[in-house]
């Protein structure tokens, strides 16, 4: 029966360490994810910054402003989230790490009590011959035995306690040194989030500014807006007839039907597409550095909210003399000249695509092997506004898709 309590007793005791463990692990996990997370938002801010600087002699459009200011706006506030996460995580530890140091004094005075006590009475039993006396006065052999294994034990135990209490008070200033690093750290981080908070309320200013004047001439940028996706839709027409066209391409030469909605793909490309597929979420940026100033898919307008926008890509703001890199192994399939349009790079990837549009060079040619990150051009920047916006577009045979879910932390 006493077994069996001991056992259970030994079992809870192992339970309640690994599931203490275990959440220090997740912890840690936690708030190294958090820290990576705050310090690509910091990095995105510092980027935005560059860009503002860079282009600032440039007379930007208002519209091209407030999606500006927006970004800026959503980043600082993702920031302020995530510095807060930390430190609501570190105030979670801090409190673990006060109790704990509470409980290790407490046994560490119970230590010491137990060992000044054992101090005391080998004092008084110091005495050689009072040892030799005790071993002399037992009944039998077998009692002298048991009382010399006693004596052997209560050295060993007092030896064991003086490594205990060593143990616990070099466990105790550690804590205490953790938690004054936590605290340091916790204060850095309230800090810091003061100071982008102040940011934030600066920007929101500016865009309140910025929209005020833009609702005094609001029909003209309305009209702008639509004359801009007009131009959009009639671009993303041509691509899309363009795409369908190598579809039916490639089906009469495999000897299929050319009214099938999806490429008729050799070997080699069903290999390049099942490599393309497995590397979702984690293939590269089409540009080294920039931030999405558009996203996919249909959205209402920042500025006019009664306008509906369609986007079948994404669309990337970067920096002046930017190269644009082929996100992964494929071929040249077009490169798409129409009248007043930027030139557009089209990479096929077994029965997916990579759309590059707005560039002002080209390093490729139809037919070129590309390979991933390979620089294939550069993007335009307007003169007239120093803007440098790449128009980035995958699609899985005519079908767009949300390259937010392709692109790695994108």
């Amino acid at each position: 029966m006493n077994f069996t309590i001991k056992s259970y007793v030994k079992e809870c005791v192992l339970l309640a360490f690994i599931l203490a463990s275990t959440m220090v692990f997740s912890q840690n996990n936690k708030q190294k994810e958090l820290e990576t997370r705050r310090q690509e938002l910091r990095n995105e801010i510092q980027q935005l910054n560059k860009l503002r600087a860079d282009n600032k002699t440039k007379q930007k459009s208002q519209l091209s402003l407030v999606e500006g200011v927006n970004h800026k706006i959503s980043v600082l506030s993702n920031l302020i989230k995530v510095t807060n996460q930390q430190a609501n995580l570190l105030t979670r530890e801090i409190n673990s790490n006060q109790k704990k140091i509470t409980d290790l004094r407490k046994e560490l005075a119970d230590l010491k009590d137990d060992y000044a006590a054992m101090v005391v009475k080998a004092y008084k039993s110091k005495n050689r011959q009072s040892r030799i006396m005790f071993l002399l006065s037992s009944n039998n052999f077998k009692q002298a035995y048991k009382r010399l294994q006693y004596i052997q034990q209560y050295a060993d135990h007092q030896k064991k306690q003086g490594e205990n209490i060593k143990a616990k008070t070099l466990e105790l200033q550690a804590t205490n040194t953790k938690l004054l690093n936590q605290q340091k750290e916790k204060n850095t981080l309230i800090a810091e989030n003061r100071q982008v908070q102040k940011t934030l309320q600066a920007d929101r200013k500016e865009h309140e500014a910025l929209m005020q004047s833009i609702q005094k001439n609001l029909s003209t940028y309305t009209s702008q807006i639509r004359q801009k996706q007009r131009e959009v839709n009639r671009i993303d027409a041509e691509i899309d007839k363009i795409i369908k066209a190598a579809i039916a391409k490639s089906n009469t030469k495999a000897g299929k039907s050319s009214s099938s909605k999806s490429f008729a793909l050799t070997p080699e490309e069903k290999v390049l597409a099942s490599n393309f597929t497995s590397n979702r979420g984690k293939l590269p940026w089409p540009v080294d550095n920039g931030y999405v100033s558009l996203g996919y898919g249909t959205q209402r307008h920042p500025i006019d909210k009664s306008l509906t926008i369609k986007s079948n890509g994404v669309r990337i703001t970067t920096q002046k003399g930017a190269q644009v890199r082929a996100i992964f192994n494929g071929e040249v399939s077009e490169i798409l000249k129409m009248r007043n349009v930027n030139p557009i790079v089209m990479i096929r990837h077994g029965n997916y695509l990579s759309i590059y549009k707005n560039l002002s060079k080209v390093y490729v040619k139809v037919g070129d092997k590309v390979s991933t990150k390979q620089a294939i051009g550069e993007v335009f920047t307007n003169p007239s506004n120093g803007e440098t916006i790449l128009s980035f577009i995958i699609s899985k045979d005519s079908n767009t898709q949300n390259p937010a879910s392709w692109l790695y932390k994108m």
